[in-house]
Order: structure tokens, then C-alpha cells, then sequence
């Protein structure tokens, strides 16, 4: 039987899964994995969702409406903090306290059938996922449409982003509040910054090209697109290739793209790659975009990590 009809689509992705293979094994790492993937279709169910299937190291669920499959989100990734948390406590491998949870969710006319569902807006929900951060669960304005307008204000809007295999950009949100929420000091993977000043803006040199964004400007994107807040033309840079945010009082770093971003800091010869990762920016450094660090025809950017008051956005 062929049902045509409007649903919100979900894509879930577990990663880090990864590391769990080569640390725990492959016996071991699958039951790990089947688990955690279990523990994310339940919360499907818990929210009248239905699991299309799962695939490997994630799943994909439809709902009638949108903010059932905002919910199932949400509790997927309390869930998932849940489970790291316990595993911490109790000693479990770095493989399982590494894991991370993207989702995205995608709203339009779906063909159910034979058990699958087709059309735009899988496509849409599946495209997405790949630019979701860790812990981060990316909508597009479809499924924002659908929820109530006193829920609203959980999102944040991402502007305009391209999606691979679609002509048009499609607008996309973010469900604030989850990637950094238990975190009272912001982090880098170096370890704990120092308390200082609050900054109020970011600068960022490209050639010749300088941008000061302040705190209540962001986010921005980095990328080749016309329509990246912060336009690089070179090649090896994606047309949405990272994103910078404000979030809980500190600038956040996130790569969004297919050949990595990293990030050197002051005169540090220590590098951090963002793999589809985070961190957060302080003092002044410089991000590569497109690859690896050694490789130095990449397309590099500064930045500088401001506390003036005089930082609205101006170009030079």
C-alpha cells in the first residue's frame, strides 16, 4: 500500500563510533552501538514517531507533526548524555564517553511504502544531518513552520545553507540550548580557559579582507557560497565549510565540512582538527579551512577574540 502524506523526517547519526571499533572491538563495539541505537529508537516511540530503519550508527524516523519529532530529538540527546555520563562513572572505555549524537529534522510530502518513505524532504533531512555539529539538532523552516509560536524561541537561525544535490539553499535553525548547556566554563580541547573579561566581538582577516562581528551578530558562516556571512573564494573551501556562534558566553568554533577545518592559537605549535567537531575560540590564532595542517597552500584565516565595545559589523 502507497500512502502520500505530510511528515516530519528525522535523521539520527551516532558519532564517534568509530574509536569504540578500535578500542573495544568489533563484537564488543557492535553491542555497543546496537544498544545506544536501541536506547534512540525508543525515544522515537515514546514520542509517536515511527523507526523507518536503522543505519548502522544512527536511524531514520518520521512523525505527523513536527513537534513530536523535536521532542524525540531532545530526548535522544538527554538519552545520550545520559548513557556517557554513566559510562563515565563507572569506568567505560574513551570510545563510549566520545560519542556524540547530530540530528536533523526535514518537514514535506513523503511517499510511504513497503515499510520506506521517499521525496523531498528525506533527501532534505538526510543532506542536513551533514552539516549538524556534535550534540546539535539542525530543522529546516518547514519543521518550524509546524511547531507552536511560543516554542519558537528554542531556535536560532543558521541563515540560508546549501545542501549537496540541491540547487536552492535551504533555511535552517538550530535547537539552542543543548551542545554546551552543562558546561559552567567554557573549554577548548586543551583543557579549561582561565575566567577573563567576557569578549564582545571577533575579528577575522582573510587577504584583505577584515569583518568585526559582535556577540549579538553571530552566527556566522564561513565558506565559498554567496550566501556565507563570510565569503572565502578558493576551492578547496566548501560552500558552507564552518560556522562560528555565540554560546554561553564564548565564541564557538564548528566545522561543517567534507576536508576539515583546524585551529592553531596564538604562537602554539599544537593544532586542534574539527572533524565535524567544536571549539572554542579565545585570544587569537588562526583557522584552516580544507585539510591538513602541514599543508600550507591551504586557505587560512586569523582571528582575534575581542572585549571592546566598538565591535559592530564594518567592512575595510
Amino acid at each position: 500500500m502507497t500512502l502520500i502524506a505530510q511528515r516530519t523526517v528525522l535523521f539520527a547519526d551516532l558519532r564517534g563510533s568509530t574509536s569504540i571499533f578500535e578500542r573495544l572491538g568489533n563484537a564488543e563495539a557492535t553491542s555497543v552501538i546496537t544498544h545506544t541505537v536501541s536506547m534512540l529508537g525508543r525515544s522515537v516511540g515514546e514520542c509517536q514517531g515511527r523507526v523507518v530503519k536503522t543505519l548502522g550508527d544512527g536511524l531514520m524516523a518520521v512523525f505527523d507533526t513536527s513537534p513530536a519529532g523535536i521532542a524525540a530529538a531532545a530526548q535522544m540527546h538527554e538519552a545520550l548524555e545520559l548513557l556517557v555520563q554513566r559510562g563515565s562513572e563507572h569506568g567505560a572505555s574513551a570510545g563510549l564517553r566520545a560519542l556524540r549524537l547530530q540530528v536533523a529534522l526535514a518537514r514535506g510530502e513523503v511517499v510511504e511504502m513497503g515499510g520506506d518513505c521517499f521525496g523531498d524532504a528525506v533527501n532534505v533531512a538526510a543532506r542536513l544531518l551533514d552539516h549538524a555539529g556534535d550534540n546539535e539538532t539542525l530543522i529546516t523552516a518547514g519543521v518550524l513552520t509546524d511547531v507552536p509560536t511560543d516554542q519558537r524561541a528554542r531556535f536560532r537561525s543558521l541563515d540560508w545553507m546549501h545542501l549537496r544535490g540541491r540547487a536552492e539553499p535551504v533555511q535552517v535553525h538550530v535547537l539552542g540550548g543543548r551542545r554546551h548547556q552543562a558546561e559552567n566554563v567554557p573549554a577548548t580541547q586543551f583543557g579549561p580557559i582561565e575566567p577573563s573579561p567576557e569578549p564582545e566581538g571577533i575579528r577575522l582577516v582573510w587577504q584583505d579582507m577584515v569583518r568585526v562581528y559582535a556577540a549579538e551578530h553571530l552566527p556566522i558562516t564561513l565558506g565559498r557560497s554567496p550566501q556565507a556571512t563570510f565569503r572565502l573564494e578558493d576551492s578547496k573551501i566548501s560552500r558552507s565549510h564552518a560556522r562560528i556562534d555565540w554560546t554561553g558566553g564564548s565564541f564557538q568554533l564548528t566545522d561543517l565540512s567534507y576536508n576539515g577545518t583546524y585551529v592553531r592559537f596564538g604562537s602554539s605549535d599544537e593544532v586542534i582538527s574539527l572533524r565535524r567537531g567544536s571549539c572554542t575560540l579565545h585570544g587569537h590564532g588562526v583557522i584552516g579551512l580544507g585539510g591538513s595542517p602541514s599543508d600550507t597552500s591551504l586557505p587560512t584565516l586569523r582571528f582575534d577574540v575581542l572585549s571592546i565595545v566598538d565591535t559592530v559589523p564594518h567592512l575595510v
